[in-house]
């Protein structure tokens, strides 16, 4: 059977620790740098005593209820054990003592300092003191003879020496280590150790081998080593028999080797490759216990028999990443078996071995070492054969001619070849349900959610369950009794449901308690089929799922009645509820180094059931497991693996999984962590409890929870624009649930929604701000590009006062661009409702229904509100009236009617009225943005007064690059509407393709279209003045030709006017104004034939207006400068 390495623990803060059993071999001692002992019963021991005896611990031993430790205060301390009070100082140095060390009866200790003295002292009289004198640097190591006779003793001045302990001389010393000036730039701390009983041998680390130093001759015997041994070995320690030694590198690598045979036994490596400091083999048993020097404690079994026989039938070199109950198998000898790093099992030898060093035996069926005949020195022309019997013919063999009468003319073959060395398979963790902490524990949560907690209590006074409710009004503390062992359980608002695995008397079953029954019987119990056991369970809203090992998964009401039933793709990990949605994880297949093999599926439970993840792979970190496995309060799904990244669902990307959060940031140190117990999206909470050293906090003391934020792993988050980014991007993430809640009828806040617009906006607009400000323009389109078409409207604003023309421009196509792609989208969807009307209505009377006439609830509406349209309700079209803008009114578009009812934004409005028109239609369409917009370009609203006068003098030459740059009034009702406001650039777009084919507008298009215009474009006092004197600056000036200049020329004479005078002319354009709303409110009420009439009065006078504007052949940069010119 392979040796177990049972996963590390946390024992202390980071720093060098030491380990050793008491007598008996019933606890294990450490110590560490935060300066206390601790008694561990056990390595899962989750509350072990604890005795601060300093500062710090450098080592410590324990012998006849004594507990001797090497402080920092240049002390050797003396506790009582197990009590843990302080008994005296032994004795004390001039500085810190680094090892400390009983003899074989107990009766003496000695410790060596960094004083360069070691001193032996006797135990019961601490004035019975020897001193050794003859070190040149602080002393790293000592050990005792077991015959008492000898001290040998390592120090930093690159010497090995033993001493006679009697008078106090040096009986011989090698110089073998390197030197430095202290222990903590010591390469290797060199714990050397005597053999136990006889002390015939010293074994000393040097560099990548053991040395091993025959007693009074000093004859340096052999070495041992290893192939895999690449850096320095730092501690050794015997087995209590004497027969096996075992070395820890400072790499983390751990071998055990049989000393008479000088075969290698185990290679064990560090699961995170750390120093190993101490060593420390049990005194009866096959156990290694040994810290490194992060403060971790670690535990191997099943290393050797009693009788001092191998007990592993392979070299095991896996590490075995958590928990021993996180991965399958019935005991830990079999999910070894196939993860041997270095050795691979023949058919010839069941129970064989194969080791690609030369030193290693080839273990036969019996699990005993075949005898050499020969042994040959370790040297590096050494050759080592092994012999084999006739069956190993799955063996390559070659005959060595000059060895052939070496070996007794038995079967011959060259040292082993070398095997597989590929990835290995990982073992399969076990299912788990989210929010519960270790089974084998007695205090143990079951779960902790939203909803609330269930505790278990097993041990010698009770065996029950505890369930603690949040919100008290669901419903109240309930105490149940445990007489069935369950073992798993989920709560809702619902119901507690539990399960129990079988026995041989009892089926596994599955005990749902409906606390929200409207009947009396609120409990029901289903028994599982034979040999059926329940591995993971979950509650939805109304049914509840249990997964089997039969690979089934069993659907319930949460009544108790069955529903469907399908089979898994492979072992369930642990499943999770929510609403309707089922979240399953399950083994997909076997991972490779480390690494799950995980597949995940998605499923709706609702009437009309879907599945929205089929089977696909689940991302996890490198080498990491999956711990937890759940939806967020607004319910889309996430999961935490076990270095601390959770992940959520990208509805928004495909359902593609996105890291939202890394927990181990947060952690002060290596072996804390952050248990998870839910995640809120709105706000941004990601609520876990800290577990100092530990991956699962304790029941008692209640656990604080704490709440962490979210953050993206975007690049260069430390700059402006990677926050912005990072934030943005966050932002759209956590509000796609606003969709899917929308898309499947749930009610959601919409004040939530227009938040979550504006925030997205502002920050565009800040990127967009800050890359103008780098001249980083294409960047600036790109930006846009994400923009509502309010949004886009401001940039273009914002580019044009920024002097940036060809910006402008091209943020001007693209909004065109997005108005017709808009409109596309909008065209397609009135489509496909009027299909659905169509067949809601396909062989029934004409009875009107809400589907067959949401128009004409849709005008009911509109007339509630008294918006002052402007064209007449009858008239506009079925894609017209869908088209209107909730807040603005923009219905002028005549020969593209598409671009019109594109310019709907609103595809973030879920389940509100879209065709709903407010009383902001009576204020112009295009109006400076929201407050918050506004503050990005606070520096501008004066500028924006200033281009008034020359955008009104163009008001029939509206090309794409202008038009947006047109300042409006903004009423209380368009400021409110913010982000969601439908922007009526659609306007200028259909004119200037109006004005480029005018071949193809008939009369009454052309009616229809000035009317609109000329009710939402008010005149301004400049444009009158310059209307009434265009003539006088033409005969003034008779070299001007271009419109722009024109302007430019009325703008400075404009300026010139007195305040008074320019006050009158706006007085006079809003009083014009003013008349043509009241003329609009009363054609609202005159007959359609006279509507029509008046209409193509107002086209006729319209199309004469082009005539005082310079023609279609301006170039664009003409026009741009107009609109960007400003006074210095």
């Amino acid at each position: 059977m392979p040796a177990t390495q049972k996963p590390m623990r946390y024992g202390h803060t980071e720093g060098h620790t030491d380990v050793c059993f008491d007598d008996s071999g019933s606890c294990i001692v450490t110590c560490g740098s935060d300066g206390d002992v601790r008694i561990w019963e056990d390595l899962d021991d989750d509350d072990p005593k604890s005795i601060n005896v300093g500062e710090k611990a450098y080592s410590c031993a324990l012998k006849n209820g004594k507990l001797v430790t090497a402080v920092s205060n240049n002390t050797i301390q003396v506790h009582t054990f197990p009590e843990g009070v302080p008994d005296g100082i032994l004795t004390r140095f001039t500085t810190n003592a680094n090892h400390v060390v009983f003899n074989k009866d107990g009766a003496k200790v000695a410790a060596g300092s960094s004083d360069f003295l070691v001193k032996v002292v006797d135990v019961m009289d601490c004035s019975q003191q020897k001193t050794f004198r003859g070190h040149d640097a602080p002393i790293l190591s000592l050990s005792f003879d077991p015959k008492d006779t000898f001290l040998a003793s390592a120090s930093c001045d690159g010497s090995v020496r033993v001493w006679q302990i009697s008078d106090q001389t040096c009986a011989v010393s090698w110089p073998l280590l390197q030197k430095c000036n202290d222990v903590i730039n010591a390469k290797s701390i060199c714990r050397l150790a005597w053999q136990p009983k006889s002390g015939k041998l010293l074994a000393v680390p040097v560099e990548k081998s053991v040395k091993l130093y025959r007693r009074e001759s000093w004859s340096n015997q052999f070495d041992l080593s290893d192939n895999f041994i690449s850096q320095t070995i730092n501690i050794v320690t015997w087995s209590p028999c004497g027969q096996y030694l075992a070395a820890g590198s400072v790499n983390g690598l751990i071998i055990i080797w049989n000393v008479e045979t000088k075969d290698c036994l185990e290679r064990v490596k560090h699961e995170k490759g750390y120093a190993i400091c101490g060593l420390a083999w049990h005194p009866t048993c096959s156990r290694i216990a040994y810290t490194d020097a992060e403060g971790n404690l670690g535990l191997l079994e099943n290393v050797c028999n009693p009788n001092g026989e191998i007990s592993s039938s392979k070299v095991s070199s896996r590490v075995e990443k958590d928990y021993n109950d996180l991965f399958d198998g019935d005991d830990t000898s079999n999910a070894g078996d196939f993860l041997n790093d270095n050795a691979v099992e023949t058919p010839t030898f069941s129970k064989g071995i194969i080791h690609d060093d030369e030193d290693d035996d080839i273990m036969l069926a019996s699990g005993r070492p075949r005898q050499r005949s020969h042994f040959l020195e370790d040297d590096e022309n050494s050759v080592d054969l092994t012999m084999l019997k006739t069956g190993s013919s799955r063996l390559k063999e070659e005959e060595e001619d000059d060895q052939a009468d070496s070996i007794h003319n038995l079967p011959l073959v060259t040292p082993q070849r070398k095997f597989y060395d590929g990835p290995l398979p990982t073992p399969r963790q076990k299912p788990f349900q989210s929010g519960s902490t270790p089974v084998h524990l007695t205090h143990r949560f079951m779960v902790w959610n939203s909803i609330g907690i269930i505790r278990c209590y097993n041990d010698e006074q009770d065996n029950a369950i505890d369930v603690e409710f949040h919100d008290t009004s669901i419903h109240h503390a309930t105490h149940l009794s445990n007489t069935l062992n369950y073992t798993v359980a989920d709560l809702s608002h619902e119901a507690i449901l539990l399960a129990c695995e079988s026995t041989d008397e009892l089926a596994s079953k599955l005990h749902c308690l409906h606390f929200s029954s409207w009947d009396s019987s609120k409990e029901w119990i289903v028994d599982m089929p034979q040999n059926e056991d329940v591995e993971a369970i979950c509650l939805g809203q109304g049914w509840a799922a249990a997964s089997t090992s039969a690979l089934l998964l069993r659907l319930f009401t949460i009544g108790g009645v069955q529903k469907e039933v399908f089979s898994l793709p492979g072992p369930v990990v642990s499943m999770a509820g929510h609403g309707e949605q089922l979240f399953i994880v399950y083994h997909r297949g076997i991972g490779f180094d480390g690494d799950q093999c995980l597949g995940v599926q998605l499923l709706e439970l609702g009437k009309k059931k879907k599945q929205i993840l089929h089977g696909d792979p689940l991302p996890l970190t490198r080498k990491s497991y999956l711990v937890w496995v759940g939806f967020s309060a607004e319910g889309t799904p996430c999961f935490v693996d076990s270095e601390g990244i959770v992940r959520m669902l990208n509805r928004g990307l495909g359902n593609l999984w996105t890291p939202v959060c890394n927990t181990r940031e947060h952690c002060k140190g290596k072996s804390d962590h952050y248990w998870v117990v839910g995640i809120h999206e709105n706000p941004q909470q990601l609520r876990c409890i800290p577990c100092k050293g530990s991956r699962f906090p304790p029941t008692l003391p209640r656990p604080a929870v704490a709440i962490l934020s979210f953050k993206l792993p975007y690049c260069q988050i430390g700059t402006e624009k990677g926050q912005m980014e990072e934030q943005y991007w966050r932002s759209v993430l956590f509000h796609n649930h606003l969709d899917y809640l929308a898309k499947n009828n749930y009610e959601y806040e919409e004040s939530t929604k227009n938040q979550a617009i504006k925030q997205q906006q502002e920050l565009l607009m800040k990127m967009l701000a800050l890359s103008c400000k780098l001249e980083r323009e294409f960047r600036c389109v790109e930006l846009a590009d994400l923009m509502t078409q309010n949004a886009v409207n401001l940039a273009i604003k914002y580019a044009s006062r920024s002097r940036r023309l060809i910006l402008a421009q091209r943020l001007s196509e693209l909004a065109v661009e997005k108005a017709a792609e808009l409109a596309a989208t909008q065209v397609e969807e009135e489509e496909e409702e009027e299909d659905f009307r169509k067949k809601l209505n396909a062989g029934y009377s004409n009875t009107a229904t809400e589907w067959s006439q949401p128009r004409l609830r849709n005008q009911v509406e509109e007339e509630a509100e008294d918006t002052g349209e402007v064209d007449d309700i009858e008239e506009k079209s079925e894609i017209h009236k869908q088209g209107q803008n909730p807040f603005s009114k923009s219905a002028n578009s005549c020969n593209v009617p598409a671009i019109n009812s594109g310019a709907v934004t609103s595809s973030n409005q879920g389940r509100v009225n879209p065709f709903k028109v407010s009383a902001s239609s009576k204020e112009p369409a295009i109006s400076v943005n929201s407050a918050r917009s506004t503050n990005i370009l606070d520096n501008m609203n004066k500028s924006y007064k200033k281009s008034t006068a020359l955008n009104r003098a163009t008001n029939n030459e509206k090309s794409p690059v202008i038009k947006p740059l047109v300042p409006k009034p903004k009423s209380k009702q368009a400021s409110a509407a913010s982000y969601f406001q439908k922007k009526t650039s659609e306007t200028d777009k259909t004119e200037e393709i109006k004005e480029e084919n005018p071949k193809n507008s008939s009369s009454e298009t052309s009616a229809v279209c000035a009317q609109d215009t000329e009710n939402q474009r008010p005149k301004t006092g400049f444009q009158m003045w310059l209307e009434e004197n265009r003539s006088n600056i033409l005969s003034d000036n008779p070299d001007l030709s271009d419109e722009a200049d024109i302007i430019k020329k009325g703008i400075l004479l404009f300026r010139v006017l007195s305040t008074e005078e320019r006050k009158a002319w706006a007085i006079k354009a809003k009083g014009e104004t003013a008349s043509d709303v009241a003329e609009t409110k009363k054609r609202k009420f005159v007959d359609e034939s006279q509507e029509t009439e008046n209409q193509k009065e107002k086209a006729t006078e319209n199309l004469n207006l082009p005539k005082k504007q310079k023609p279609l052949d301006l170039s664009t940069n003409q026009k741009l400068s107009a609109f960007a010119f400003k006074q210095e």
